[in-house]
């Protein structure tokens, strides 16, 4: 398949975010079907689809979007109300765009898939819907809806459409414009090119055409607009010939009304900076044009992270030879280069920096067509949209919060029978909350269930060999059992869960982030699964410290604290190392035993206190050096696979210093060390 020129590459990419958007608001207007807010903005979302999709050569598109835009345009008339049953055909014809959208401007896949028999029978859904079947009855109070705009008659009107000269290059297909202008009535179209340059001036992706339409309708002059609503604003120019009836203005209902009933209306206020749209006076709205925003690839993104990540590494040497030299001039120098660093990494991490909200989002589908599939009323509350995380962490996170939420909404929450039987209500609650917490953002999905069945995934793990019958773990301990490979507790094999390959995925993804996954789990109350997750995976904030001769970096978001070695508080407790810390009990590992390093009874030893899937583990050390910028580089093939390393990082004098990854480093040492006493 070919690569869509650019232009139609940002209209998909534009279209896909008006999709994500179109179907948060159907889902709001779901549960508040009388919001004629929520209305209008389908509307727009579908009008803006069609109007564009036209343009960019999506034919399929606009003629089934323009279907769709339709039963939304009678909402907004009166003429027939929101149902369960337009909410259920509108998700299914979101999704049927999402699909034409995808096959991009192949005329021969808009061909087929316009005929395609689920397209058609949306349409049918869709016409039998304004019909009057389908629950879209007209609504009793559509007396008393706002009146729509009409004309008595047919309308001459003359428009003269110019468009820019960088039109073309921007996508534009003025003639399809133009035609799509013809279609409202009858029309007569002159197309002139006394504009076009000489030979040796022109540019050949110019557009030096303009036209004009003498065009009889019956449509209103709104509605010719929004035909150019893509288009540059002072590209068309809109004159009625005969005298056009006024539209009715929402805002000019309450004074209507208030004139109706023999009392005084508010006076309406002076819009001095309203502009005929035939092209007479300002227009100041000119200036809401501007966008605020780049589109930037991805890609381009990354090659910055990783020119900035240079650039640390030189820095860093910089200011060790500064520092061997004492050469006050030079050391003054890269103190200034090492301020301006750190500002342009804030400034670099920041634009990779989105929120958290967007991946949200789609959870809300996700929960009702699951709630509908399994017979129960769950709905979605979401907190913290806007914490931040780096874009390459929010692009792995879909994965794992679609498992968690599945996993709530089937084996958390209970058939209705229960929940009543233990006096909750009806409908049950999931959420998902984001919280920024140092370095880390903490992602909390939550259910009101019943909680996790101990009991049940203890016979489960015995049955399957994963512990032995008399192997006395912690409740605690007990659920994290549910992120090994292929467990499940389902009695039987359904198209949302049995396999058990959902939660292992879970803690795949976060653990490749360089994050963690924790449980806590109430009998009767509910279940809470949390990630740990980095802020980003470029440059972190390292801990260096040395184990023999060797530098390593602990990533400075799970250090806790840096406690001194002594042998009056450590003891050996069935087969575990034991570090007593203000009266707890911390188990460790010994980083030089672990590597294989020869013990030299080096003295003063200190302990790395970290958090390692939810408890405190030491890590025994040598020296710590200090607090070190460090920028993540990936290991070798031959190296990445090694359990307890997270990757590389080059230090200012050139030496090659392993990031290590605790959770990882307390598996390999095979996970009973880890466990508190």
């Amino acid at each position: 398949m070919t690569t869509p020129p650019l232009p139609v590459q940002t209209f998909m990419q534009e279209a896909n975010e008006v999709l994500e958007a179109l179907e948060s608001r159907l889902l709001e207007l779901e549960g508040d079907p009388t919001n004629l807010e929520i209305v209008d903005a389908v509307f727009r979302s579908l009008h803006t689809l069609k109007g564009s999709g036209e343009m960019f050569g999506f034919t399929a598109l606009a003629r089934f979007t323009h279907s769709f835009e339709n039963a939304y345009d009678a909402v907004r008339s009166g003429r027939t109300q929101v149902s369960q049953t337009l909410i259920d055909v509108s998700l299914k014809s979101r999704d049927h765009i999402q699909r034409l959208i995808d096959i991009g401007t192949d005329e021969a896949e808009n061909a087929r898939l316009a005929e395609a028999p689920e397209g058609l029978a949306l349409l049918k859904e869709i016409d039998g819907y304004l019909g009057g079947s389908g629950g879209g009855a007209a609504a009793p109070e559509a007396a008393d809806a706002e009146p729509k705009a009409e004309t008595s008659g047919p309308v001459r009107y003359r428009a003269t459409f110019t468009p820019d000269r960088d039109a073309l290059r921007t996508g534009m297909r003025p003639d399809l414009l133009v035609e799509e202008l013809a279609d409202l009535g009858s029309a007569e179209i002159r197309c002139f090119g006394d504009k076009i340059p000489s030979l040796e001036e022109i540019d050949p992706a110019g557009c030096y055409l303009h036209w004009e339409v003498m065009l009889e309708t019956d449509t209103s002059k709104s509605a010719i607009e929004d035909i150019f609503l893509f288009a540059d604003e002072d590209a068309l120019a809109l004159e009625a010939l005969d005298d056009a009836p006024e539209e009715a203005k929402p805002e000019e209902a309450p004074a209507a009304k208030a004139e109706a009933a023999g009392t005084p209306g508010p006076t309406p206020a002076a819009k001095p900076a309203e502009a005929d749209k035939s092209g007479g006076g300002e227009r100041p709205a000119t200036s809401a044009r501007r966008s605020d925003s780049v589109r930037v690839q991805s890609h381009r993104l990354d090659a910055l992270m990783d020119q900035l990540g240079e650039l640390v590494i030189a820095q860093a040497r910089l200011n060790r030879i500064a520092q061997e030299l004492q050469d006050p001039g030079l050391v003054g120098t890269a103190e200034e280069i090492e301020r301006l660093i750190t500002g342009l990494r804030d400034a670099t991490l920041s634009i990779r920096m989105l929120p958290i909200g967007t991946v949200f989002g789609k959870f809300r589908r996700v929960v009702r067509d699951l709630s509908s599939e399994l017979g129960k009323d769950v709905s979605l509350v979401t907190e913290g949209e806007d914490t931040e995380l780096d874009k390459n962490v929010i692009d792995s996170l879909s994965e794992p919060l679609v498992h968690i939420i599945r996993n709530s909404v089937d084996h958390g929450v209970e058939p209705l029978d229960e929940r009543r039987a233990a006096g909750k209500d009806d409908a049950a609650t999931v959420r998902m909350a984001a919280l920024q917490s140092g370095g880390e953002v903490l992602v909390t999905v939550s259910d009101d269930g019943g909680g996790l069945k101990t009991e049940k995934i203890r016979a489960r793990a015995i049955e399957r060999g994963l512990i032995a019958p008399d192997n006395d773990l912690s409740d605690k301990q007990i659920n994290q059992l549910i992120f090994a490979p292929g467990f499940s507790t389902a009695e039987s094999l359904s198209s949302v869960s049995g396999r058990g390959v959902g939660m292992d995925a879970v803690r795949t993804v976060i653990t490749d982030l360089g994050g963690s996954v924790e449980v806590e789990s109430t009998t009767g109350k509910g279940t809470d699964i949390t990630l740990r997750l980095p802020l980003t995976l470029a440059i972190i904030e390292g801990l260096l410290v040395r184990v023999s001769s060797a530098p390593y970096v602990l990533p400075l978001a799970s250090v806790e604290e840096c406690v001194e070695l002594k042998a009056d508080q450590t003891r050996r407790e069935s087969g575990r190392s034991i570090l007593t810390i203000r009266d707890e009990l911390v188990p460790f590992l010994d980083l030089k035993q672990l590597f294989g390093f020869e013990h030299d009874g080096e003295a003063g030893q200190r302990i790395v206190i970290v958090r390692a899937e939810g408890r405190r583990v030491g890590l025994v050390v040598d020296d710590i050096i200090g607090q070190h910028q460090t920028v993540i580089k990936s290991l070798s093939p031959y190296h990445r696979d090694i359990d307890g390393l997270a990757g590389g990082t080059i230090l200012g004098d050139g030496a090659v210093a392993l990031i290590l990854d605790p959770v990882a480093l307390v598996k390999s040492a095979g996970g009973a060390s880890a466990e508190a006493a």
